[in-house]
């Protein structure tokens, strides 16, 4: 990552004359954390979980989506930290272009960090490079406890790989990965065909 610019590697990847994906810029201000999970129809459909942190979208590309259920481990990808207004992001990335494909916002709201075992409370940037970080999401969606665990370090040509799991809460469920395209968005309660071709209501 660009110590001097966290926002470098999506730059770099995007060409903003031909995508409408936000590049940064003026977002307002919130005293709470945001955070949004967006459906990525691309090349293969995923889902992108992105939380606020230190001013930008730490992001992860989660293949079958989070779940309810503790008993479920999703598998995590980190993927470049995106700008903030990129939480707003719905819509078609065009052929060509790097993640082409239709994005659809599946959940949005805020999240807080959670005290450790010890109950001490970690800022969510440290606990992230420690390689751990337990919070508490509430969203049109999601709500509970969830952690992030890093079990591989990223080294010798392997690619950095976490753990998205709930916590065994009052809010579990035994709900597991949502079904994408019967997936409506929290923001617009559009699917993705909808959003895709342009038509269908817009909340």
């Amino acid at each position: 990552m660009n110590a001097k610019d966290p926002l470098a590697d999506h730059h770099r990847k995007r060409d903003f004359s031909l995508t409408r994906e936000p590049g940064g810029g003026e977002h307002p201000g919130s005293h709470e954390y945001r955070y949004v999970i967006q459906l990525h129809d691309a090349s293969t459909t995923h889902f992108d979980f992105r939380l606020e942190v230190d001013g930008v979208l730490k992001s992860w590309a989660v293949p079958k989506g989070p779940s309810g259920d503790p008993h479920d481990k999703r598998l995590a990808t980190p993927t470049e930290d995106h700008p903030l207004d990129y939480q707003d992001f719905e819509g078609t990335i065009p052929e060509g272009e790097y993640g082409a494909g239709t994005v659809l916002i599946w959940d949005e709201g805020t999240y807080h960090p959670l005290p450790d075992r010890k109950g001490r409370e970690t800022p969510m940037d440290e606990a992230l490079r420690s390689g751990h970080a337990s919070f508490w999401l509430d969203g049109a969606k999601l709500h509970g406890g969830y952690a992030l665990t890093r079990f591989r370090e990223g080294q010798d040509g392997e690619k950095e790989a976490w753990l998205l799991v709930k916590r065994a809460d009052r809010r579990r469920s035994d709900r597991g990965a949502p079904t994408p395209f019967l997936a409506r968005s929290a923001r617009s309660g559009r699917t993705l065909k909808q959003i895709a071709s342009g038509s269908g209501s817009r909340r």
